[in-house]
C-alpha cells in the first residue's frame, strides 16, 4: 500500500508543478507538459515493478500511435477557445480527437497494427 501510496505522491507531484509552472510561462509550461513525462513514470513504474521488458517496449510503442491522433486537438483549441469559450471548445477539442483516434486506427489497420480490439 505504501508504494501505491508514493506513485500516487509523484505523479500528482509532476501534474501539480506542471500546472503550476504554465501559470509563469506559457512556453515553459507547455513544454513541460508536452514532455511524456506521464509515460516516462509509467514505464519507470513497470520497470521498478519487474514487469517483463515486452510490457515496457509495448507500452511505449502504444502510446506513440495513440499520441498521433490527439495532435490537431491542440492546433484548434486556440481557435475555439475564442470562438466558443473554454468548456465548449474543450469538449468539441475532445469529440474531435475521438474521431481523430478512431479514422487513424482505421488508417494505421491498413498495416497492421491494431489500436482497437
Amino acid at each position: 500500500m505504501g508504494w501505491l501510496i508514493t506513485k500516487y505522491l509523484v505523479t500528482a507531484a509532476i501534474v501539480v508543478a506542471a500546472s503550476e509552472l504554465a501559470k509563469r510561462s506559457d512556453k515553459l509550461g507547455a513544454l513541460i507538459v508536452a514532455l511524456p513525462l506521464v509515460s516516462i513514470l509509467a514505464m519507470v513504474w513497470l520497470y521498478v515493478e519487474q514487469q517483463p521488458t515486452e510490457k515496457i517496449a509495448n507500452h511505449a510503442w502504444y502510446t506513440f500511435w495513440y499520441v498521433v491522433p490527439t495532435l490537431p486537438m491542440f492546433l484548434l483549441l486556440p481557435w475555439l477557445f475564442h470562438r466558443l469559450g473554454f468548456w465548449p471548445a474543450l469538449a468539441v477539442g475532445a469529440c474531435i480527437t475521438v474521431i481523430c483516434f478512431w479514422l487513424f486506427a482505421m488508417l494505421v489497420k491498413m498495416f497492421g497494427i491494431e489500436l482497437i480490439s
